[in-house]
């Protein structure tokens, strides 16, 4: 498996455990995180903590999980980012756009306190 799920009380967990987010990883992430959305999941914490490359069908899967959560009204937020990622999505200019977290555990506070103000 090249990612895990857990469904916790208040946001789902997924945890991207591949190296690289690339073309053989990113459209079956993507098809989960809408499989996800369309059974109600509307906050979503994506940990890349494993992750040292990501490419451009990685980028989509992260956007396509925050228009996701944007559009149930929930919260999404992506943590853990390894430095390779972190340029590119700041090379991206996603960093402005999307809920960013330095560690999994930074990135659960984060999220429940986004649900908290909902």
């Amino acid at each position: 498996m090249d990612f895990k799920i857990d469904k916790l009380d208040d946001f789902t967990l997924v945890q991207v455990l591949k190296e690289k987010m690339d073309t053989h990883v990113a459209p079956t992430l993507k098809s989960e995180l809408v499989l996800l959305s369309g059974n109600g999941e509307k906050n979503i914490l994506l940990d890349l903590g494993k992750c040292n490359y990501c490419d451009s069908s990685g980028l989509s899967a992260i956007l396509v999980a925050n228009r996701l959560c944007k559009n149930a009204d929930g919260v999404f937020v992506l943590a853990g980012l390894q430095p390779a990622v972190e340029r590119l999505i700041s090379v991206s200019q996603l960093d402005s756009v999307l809920n960013i977290a330095p560690s999994l555990e930074d990135g659960i506070q984060m999220i429940r306190k986004a649900i908290e103000t909902i």
